[in-house]
């Protein structure tokens, strides 16, 4: 897959006044961006950097078991 096609609007003189990306460009973009809005925070970047090297992890789909979800499917 090439770049996204990013598509640009432009107010009647042809200035930029706004951009259409992709939603999931939009959506790495938001995820990128809460993460580095948590990590401003000493004590969220501890907790994030911990539990990202917790050994206690279940595999995704056991999660969903102890959620009541089925996981057919997934």
């Amino acid at each position: 897959m090439g770049e996204p096609q990013i598509q640009y609007v432009s107010d009647e003189s042809g200035e930029p006044t706004a951009v259409i990306v992709p939603i999931d460009l939009w959506r790495e973009i938001e995820s990128e961006r809460e993460t580095a809005y948590l990590l401003k925070s000493p004590a969220m970047r501890r907790r994030l950097q911990e539990a990202r090297n917790s050994q206690d992890q279940i595999p995704f789909e056991e999660a969903l078991e102890k959620l009541g979800f089925q996981t057919q499917g997934f």
